[in-house]
């Protein structure tokens, strides 16, 4: 008897990311906040504040159809809280939602979570290329570790806000 994998993230698709500018106007988000200890979120915390965000998107209706377009951004204000936030269709009244609005470059890396400090001077210098700044950054992480491990990358793209 052949199991099948359950899907859990869906293939990532690195070009569709990497070296993109983008807009964002008023774009809807589900926001959590969760301790850190100097930038590392607590594990076991992440998964319980996504699937709650995902529950309540998919009550809402407002999940993406395509799982593929969601992305779940993670911005640490502080060196003690990480901010996580979900991307969903509209808003939902009596939750925690929020937009972004601004300009952003992204650039996709492929390596593990505590290369994060490396690919923010490699976007740094990305950006000094063209004569921009980062004003803050956010950090998608295409798979969770179960489907990095299965897929064999840990993607993640770089948002940088200029």
């Amino acid at each position: 008897m052949v199991r099948e994998e359950k899907v859990c993230c869906p293939v990532f698709n690195p070009e569709k990311w990497d070296r993109k500018n983008l807009e964002w106007d008023e774009k809807p988000f589900l926001r959590e906040t969760m301790p850190a200890l100097f930038h590392i979120p607590f594990p076991p915390l992440i998964g319980k504040k996504i699937i709650r965000m995902y529950s309540i998107a998919e009550k809402a209706g407002i999940n993406f159809e395509d799982k593929s377009e969601t992305l779940v951004l993670f911005r640490d204000p502080s060196p003690f809280r990480t901010e996580i936030y979900y991307s969903v269709t509209g808003r939902v009244e009596g939750v925690d939602d929020t937009t972004i609005s601004g300009k952003f470059v992204t650039r996709v890396f492929d390596g593990p979570f505590n290369m994060i400090p490396k690919y923010i001077r490699e976007m740094e210098k990305y950006l000094k290329e063209s004569e921009m700044k980062a004003r803050d950054y956010y950090v998608h992480y295409a798979y969770c570790p179960k489907c990095a491990e299965k897929y064999g990358h840990n993607y993640m793209i770089l948002f940088a806000e200029i």
